[in-house]
């Protein structure tokens, strides 16, 4: 069965996923990559994310780079991405899309901020055509690696981390 999210996410909808849910996500999305989340970290430490009009209270953040091309998932696993998940999920970002395997510590983040992770197979053509609108929220002068939120509708997903357990454990 194939759960669908609407943004923006509630806890007792993280509540209800599970490793290896199919899920179809529709709303708003941000989308941020190594070169951008470790400045939206600093707009949090720095309680300056509402000069942005940012509020990361139960959205979701697309690891990637939005290109005239279109958007397809980077690895979350990246050190600047990675390091920013259990920030980002504290300050309430409930669903990381991306692609690859997580640190335990990641794992552990995750589950405590009450937030999970999904993965996105590399399908560039299809997110494209479920990609409604696109906008700059902050970082412009980062060219498409700027954060941009999405109008998505039907965006396809696994889930690949929930609470406290991965998908990969599970294939070892």
């Amino acid at each position: 069965m194939i759960k669908t999210l609407k943004t923006p996410i509630d806890i007792k909808d993280i509540a209800e996923l599970t490793v290896g849910d199919m899920i179809l996500i529709s709303g708003y999305i941000y989308t941020g990559r190594d070169a951008v989340l470790p400045k939206i970290v600093e707009l949090i430490e720095k309680n300056q994310l509402s000069d942005y009009n940012i509020d990361l209270n139960g959205s979701v953040i697309f690891h990637t780079a939005v290109s005239p091309a279109g958007v397809g998932p980077t690895s979350s696993n990246k050190y600047d991405i990675e390091s920013s998940i259990s920030i980002l999920s504290k300050e309430g970002v409930r669903l990381h899309l991306g692609k690859g395997e997580l640190r335990k510590e990641t794992i552990t983040a995750l589950a405590k901020h009450h937030s999970v992770y999904a993965v996105i197979p590399p399908v560039t053509a299809l997110l494209n055509s479920k990609t409604v609108s696109q906008k700059v929220v902050a970082f412009p002068e980062l060219g498409m690696e700027a954060f941009h939120v999405l109008e998505i509708k039907d965006y396809p997903a696994i889930i690949a981390v929930a609470h406290g357990k991965s998908i990969y454990d599970e294939q070892r």
